[in-house]
């Protein structure tokens, strides 16, 4: 635990100082255009989930809540009160597991900063720069904070061993200060971010198990973050020491144990934002190398009638989340439950698909039971693989072993993971997955245009822009996409 002494600026201080502090102008390039991608990245993926019976349900809840309307939120055609509309746009960010993630802290940053700046900015009228200076700021809050839970001797976040979500933990404060940094001064921050320490939650039981409530997760961060900046304008305030005090944040959350120094070391001079891993798959990060790997002997002409037997292996720590229990993993009821299956990822990238490599419409209810998946997800076993392990988590990497029916034992290795620095997504590729999430709901124009207002972004003066071509429907169930929405325009 740190110590603050008599004259120290505290943790929530310091990030109070570095949140005003920094400027649009004081921003790298390459910062300016990741959060930009990102943005397009969040904002298709909402499209996408719009149908959802989930997202229905966010909806319908968030309209029942009531309060003054300011803005827009997924598949809502009136506007919603700000800390409604980041909860919905939170929630669908998140809901089809198709959201960036940052290693090795192993939380996914922009579905709750992103959809909590672009509610709060609409609402107080500000424009494009003020909103990617200020997700800028969030998004590296979020994950230093996230950086300061990771155990560099477990290699693994504390946070996760702990059964806490980090993404929807670390994402209330980092949206909670990106939205600060956008209506205020430092101590506006700093409060901020104290009194979203106490709205903070979010654990992962239904990664193993089952259950859809991980998908609101995002969105109440972006709640809490909303709403925890509205209760400080209106007199609320938050512990100086809600960090590293005797009973704050990270005693409550890690016992106490956390690295100070991943907070504040090369803060405003060293940005993480650029390195947060892009997903190319609808899934969870810990299958994207089975998919790979599978492909991969797809490729070389190996089909599921030539497999007798797989042997995935994954790093220890993903085991649980993947491949335990091994009988469920085997046999997913839903496509949710396919996207934390190590042995359907096995399936999916073997057979192809769309999107990247595999898409949304490979994690269907209906493929998640289908009869051939079942066949090759019956085949393989998820075991925890040393090299892998000794990666992990700064990769999440896979070693696929096929024993063939022929008797020879083929195996692929996948060490880097698709997305990140390393391997990044190009342009291109960021723009053929926007446009295969965008399309079930948003008509070709509609699509072009939120694109091209994205890639400019920093020369919107008026963010309701972003919504200009999107109508407050539901994506409709066949047939070709009309204009329908995701987000609706607001009003300053």
């Amino acid at each position: 635990m740190s110590a603050v002494h008599a004259g120290e600026r505290t943790l929530a201080q310091q990030l109070g100082d570095f949140a005003a502090g920094t400027r649009y102008e004081d921003l790298p390039d390459e910062v300016v255009e990741s959060v930009k991608a990102r943005v397009l990245d969040i904002l298709g993926i909402a499209a996408a989930a719009a149908p959802l019976d989930t997202s229905r349900a966010a909806r319908r809840w968030a309209a029942d809540q009531g309060g003054t309307p300011s803005a827009s939120a997924v598949g809502v055609p009136a506007l919603l009160p700000a800390s409604q509309a980041a909860f919905v746009n939170g929630v669908l960010a998140h809901s089809l597991d198709y959201d960036d993630t940052h290693l090795p802290s192993v939380l996914h940053p922009s579905a709750s900063v992103i959809p909590a700046v672009l509610a709060a900015a609409q609402a107080a009228g500000k424009d494009g720069r003020d909103a990617i200076r200020a997700i800028a700021v969030g998004l590296e809050i979020c994950v230093r904070l996230g950086m300061a839970g990771y155990d560099t001797e477990a290699k693994n976040s504390t946070f996760f061993e702990h059964g806490q979500h980090a993404t929807s933990i670390c994402g209330a404060m980092g949206a909670a200060a990106g939205v600060a940094a956008l209506l205020g001064d430092g101590q506006l921050v700093t409060d901020a971010l104290g009194v979203t320490a106490s709205m903070a939650s979010g654990i992962i039981e239904s990664n193993r198990t089952g259950g859809t409530v991980k998908r609101i997760h995002c969105g109440w961060a972006a709640h809490a973050a909303v709403s925890a900046v509205e209760l400080v304008r209106y007199g609320l305030t938050g512990p100086p020491t809600v960090l590293e005090g005797r009973f704050g944040f990270f005693q409550a959350w890690l016992q106490g144990r956390f690295n100070p120094a991943a907070i504040t070391d090369g803060l405003g001079e060293q940005w993480q934002v650029p390195d947060i891993f892009f997903k190319p798959y609808p899934a969870n990060h810990f299958t994207h190398a089975a998919v790979d790997a599978a492909a991969a002997l797809r490729r070389a002409g190996i089909g599921p009638d030539d497999v007798e037997s797989f042997t995935l292996g994954v790093p220890a720590p993903n085991l649980r989340t993947i491949g335990e229990p091994l009988a469920v993993k085997q046999q997913p009821e839903t496509g949710y439950m396919a996207q934390f299956s190590g042995p359907y990822a096995v399936a999916a990238g073997l057979l192809g698909g769309g999107g990247l490599e595999v898409g949304l419409d490979d994690y269907t209810d209906e493929l998640a039971k289908d009869a051939t998946r079942r066949a090759i997800m019956a085949k393989v076993n998820v075991v925890p693989d040393d090299e892998c392990t000794a990666i992990f988590p700064m990769q999440f990497p896979a070693v696929l072993t096929a024993r063939l029916t022929d008797g020879r034992t083929v195996t692929e290795k996948v060490l880097t993971t698709r997305g990140g620095p390393q391997r990044p997504l190009g342009f291109e590729d960021l723009g053929a997955k926007f446009e295969d999430n965008a399309r079930r709901t948003l008509a070709p124009e509609a699509r072009d245009h939120l694109r091209e207002t994205c890639r400019t972004l920093q020369d919107c003066t008026d963010l309701s822009i972003l919504f200009t071509d999107l109508s407050a429907a539901d994506a409709p169930a066949s047939g070709t996409p009309t204009n329908l929405p995701t987000l609706e325009r607001g009003n300053k």
